[in-house]
């Protein structure tokens, strides 16, 4: 048998009204200092109100931080570290989407180092995890809570990076189907078809295994089967949660095989047109699933038959097919925009956009199928 693996947080919880879980993991520290790591539209929207109550209730010392920016460059990352250092905290407890989770991370890692994050671009040996982290996601989709990585923008380059570790493992995560009930139905798509590009993506990665194959399709079908229900309705509460376990089980995944094709290309787009991370992942998906299909038909096959059933009397060709026709037909019912024309993205910068993509190696490494950089320049010109 082909050696297998999965790396997992300590704990994770999944249910609703969890915090008496942190409270627990609290009690296991001694000298408990917390810092409350958040952004300003969870702070508006009132999601980290309960958690600051619970920690006056039960007299834990906190600050509180949520100057984040969505999608940071490393640059911020090592301006938020450098305000918060002044804290006395011995453990991160995070609350919101991938930003604020993958920034708690790197923070975790230059606690009491001279490192910056730069540093950690350059060599991410050098990580070691020097404060507990307990990661509270409020989306259906990044899967940052089970990764071990953390994508920041590097400006100059116009690209995103991404830094891989084990260390960034969090001690302990909570997903609460309460922090899911009120997510814009826009965020819940974006988030929730990135989640789905990491389950499609890792089940059909050139070092998928037998345990990453798991939970690429426990989160696969999650997804497909709950994403256009609660889009369409918006208290369809038990969709919702589906999407929040679908995107820890492509989390899980990651860390097991790894994204490729979509991603690689995603992260120019990200970088250089500030393009959501997550529609960015939707408008490539379909494209980029129709050139590998050559390399990866009898995989999207293996996926329709575990999650359409009823599609297992046609040939595996028509099977591929439908899984890609499923993944465009999910974009276009969550009304997510399926070219770059709105983002300014014009042919000119197909050159940029290409030499980006293939600089994306440790991506395009887990991809079965070699990519030429012709090929490249057609899956972006297709949705161009």
């Amino acid at each position: 048998m082909k050696e297998a693996f999965l790396k997992l947080p300590q704990r994770v919880y999944l249910g609703e009204n969890l915090l008496d879980k942190l409270g627990e993991f609290l009690q296991t520290r001694k000298n408990t200092n917390v810092l409350l790591f958040t952004d300003q539209g969870l702070l508006k929207a009132g999601l980290v109100q309960p958690l600051e109550d619970y920690l006056q209730a039960h007299g834990i010392a906190y600050q509180i931080e949520s100057e984040i920016k969505p999608e940071p460059s490393y640059t911020q990352v090592d301006a938020l570290f450098k305000k918060v250092s002044q804290f006395n905290f011995n453990t991160i407890v995070a609350i919101g989407g991938g930003s604020v989770m993958d920034a708690a991370k790197l923070i975790s890692l230059l606690l009491h180092t001279d490192l910056s994050v730069k540093d950690l671009i350059n060599d991410p040996t050098k990580a070691q995890k020097h404060c507990a982290t307990v990661f509270i996601p409020t989306t259906a989709g990044t899967g940052s809570e089970a990764t071990i990585n953390a994508i920041v923008s590097i400006p100059e380059k116009q690209v995103k990076f991404g830094i891989v570790a084990d260390a960034m493992l969090p001690d302990l995560v909570l997903l609460d189907g309460n922090n899911v009930k009120n997510l814009p139905k826009s965020i819940l798509a974006s988030s929730a078809i990135d989640a789905l590009s990491h389950c499609v993506e890792c089940y059909t990665a050139k070092n998928a295994t037998v345990m990453s194959d798991g939970v690429a399709l426990l989160g696969a079908k999650l997804i497909f089967k709950n994403i256009i229900k609660a889009y369409q309705d918006t208290k369809d509460i038990q969709a919702r949660e589906a999407l929040q376990l679908g995107a820890f089980y492509g989390g899980v995944a990651i860390t097991a095989s790894g994204t490729n094709i979509v991603h690689a290309l995603s992260y120019p787009l990200g970088g250089k047109f500030h393009i959501a991370h997550g529609v960015a992942n939707a408008i490539l998906f379909k494209a980029c699933m129709e050139t590998n299909k050559p390399a990866i038909e009898d995989r999207l096959a293996a996926l329709c038959t575990n999650i359409w059933p009823e599609e297992g009397s046609k040939s595996t060709s028509a099977k591929a097919d439908f899984v890609i026709a499923k993944i465009a037909e999910i974009v276009a019912k969550t009304e997510i925009p399926t070219d770059l024309k709105k983002f300014g993205v014009q042919e000119t910068d197909l050159d940029f956009l290409v030499d980006s993509a293939l600089e994306q190696k440790r991506l395009l490494s887990h991809n079965l199928k070699k990519l030429t950089r012709s090929e490249i320049a057609q899956i972006y010109k297709a949705v161009m």
